[in-house]
């Protein structure tokens, strides 16, 4: 599969080289904020990052510039309770058992470094719990690009899918089911006569 997105126009088109299918669909409006070069799923999920500028540089003679996305680690789950023990009456309440020190969380971080030219992640670093995954892209000369890389190929067949909240086309109704033959009757049982 292939995807053209169309900021312009707020389209996607999702090419199906199997199927030789085009789907045209409404791109989504907002949604979280993507970070560029991220890999899928180390933005912990549901977490507002602390975003820190980290100015312009060089990397393989291209101009970039960076930013840091620094996570906060998720919260740990509570340590579960032991069970009670019933006290006799009259006896003194033993301590309490002492709470396990709680081990830190490391943060999040990603490191993007942006081609001003692109506009796409050159160089990608990302360190959590985890562990750390860096990604370095090579760049090529930049150049206008053919318009025929936007092109649907003239042999896919074009499918538009409806605008969200649109009124769905109505469904057939069903063909009713055809009547069964009637069950024969079961064969009557010949009594049994005991000696």
């Amino acid at each position: 599969m292939s995807v053209i997105s169309d900021p312009m126009s707020q389209k996607a088109t999702i090419l199906d080289h199997v199927k030789k299918q085009a789907i045209t669909m409404p791109m989504p409006p907002g949604g979280p904020p993507q970070i560029p070069g991220m890999p899928p799923g180390a933005m912990p999920a549901g977490a507002a990052p602390h975003v820190e500028d980290l100015g312009k540089g060089m990397i393989d003679g291209h101009p970039v510039e960076g930013r840091k996305y620094t996570f906060p680690p998720p919260g740990l789950p509570g340590m579960p309770q032991a069970p009670q023990m019933p006290q006799a009456p009259g006896a003194p309440t033993p301590p309490g058992a002492p709470t396990p020190p709680q081990m830190p969380q490391k943060p999040t971080v990603a490191e993007v470094w942006t081609s001003t030219q692109t506009k796409m992640p050159v160089l990608t670093k990302v360190s959590g719990p985890n562990g750390q995954q860096i990604c370095q892209c090579k760049t090529a000369p930049t150049g206008e690009p053919s318009p025929a890389a936007f092109q649907i190929p003239p042999d896919y067949k074009q499918v538009t899918m409806p605008p969200p909240g649109a009124p769905q086309m109505p469904q057939a109704p069903t063909a009713p089911q055809a009547p069964g033959a009637p069950q024969a009757p079961a064969a009557p049982q010949m009594p049994k006569f005991g000696r």
